[in-house]
């Protein structure tokens, strides 16, 4: 599944106004990180995660590794934060972000 530009853009609007749910710092994606995003995307769809290093390649790195590991699509990368979207199965609609 792919995001459509016109979905890319409403998901831009929403995650305009959330904060950073999970910091990613110099030890990267370890299985406590993973499990903490897993939770957040199960509970919320879509979240934004901050990564805590100056290196803008490794960023870039890690959030194509970290899509791929919770098979979430990235909707946008500024600096050092990254918006990522992943439908849950069975959303919430008290703890969703997407409206």
């Amino acid at each position: 599944m792919t995001l459509s530009t016109e979905t890319k853009r409403h998901y831009r609007t929403i995650g305009h106004g959330l904060n950073p749910i999970v910091t990613i710092a110099g030890n990267g994606l370890s299985d406590g990180v993973v499990a903490e995003l897993e939770r957040a995307l199960n509970d919320h769809e879509l979240i934004k995660v901050k990564l805590a290093i100056n290196d803008r390649e490794e960023r870039k790195e890690l959030v194509v590794a970290l899509c791929d590991i919770t098979g979430a699509h990235l909707v946008q990368e500024i600096g050092k934060v990254a918006l990522i979207y992943r439908p849950a199965a069975r959303p919430d609609p008290k703890k969703t972000n997407i409206r």
